[in-house]
């Protein structure tokens, strides 16, 4: 993996905050002009350390303020429950990320709905549908307190 120097992760840093910093505008903050700016953007896009770039919209305004933890364990362990769950799971949209875990948990879903009624319905009709499911358990978000979108950049 290629080494940043701190003019990258200054740029990195940058760009988390506000995706929408023209190039001239980059430049003028790290004091550099708009030709290296522009190279090491596309440098770093590249390499892969900037995967993409997303407005980040608000859950509540779209209608879906209700913010759930579901934790899936899953009744077998074989490679094909797990390709099957992960395949099945990439397909509903309510769930914004999953993840593979270790420990007693098999599976951590992030889930935006817009109601209990509406997270019901998720569960009843959609979630619980793939195969091999054991256990879910739900923890509903009460207050969020801390949600940073960036990385920390030492």
């Amino acid at each position: 993996m290629e080494k940043l120097d701190d003019v990258d992760k200054q740029l990195l840093r940058l760009l988390q905050q506000d995706a929408k910093l023209t190039t001239k505008e980059l430049a003028s903050q790290l004091g550099l002009t708009l030709s290296p700016v522009y190279e090491r953007i596309k440098r770093l896009e590249g390499l892969g350390f900037i995967k993409q770039y997303v407005a980040v919209l608000d859950k509540s305004l779209l209608g879906q303020p209700i913010t759930t933890f579901c934790q899936v364990s899953m009744r077998y362990h074989d490679k094909a429950f797990i390709d099957k769950f992960e395949e099945e799971v990439q397909k509903l949209e309510e769930v914004q990320e999953c993840y593979h875990m270790a420990g007693q948990v098999d599976f951590l879903l992030k889930i935006h709905v817009g109601s209990l009624n509406e997270y019901h319905d998720f569960v009843k009709y959609k979630l619980s549908q793939i195969e091999n499911i054991g256990v879910l358990n739900s923890t509903f978000v009460l207050k969020e307190i801390k949600h940073n979108l960036g990385y920390f950049i030492p």
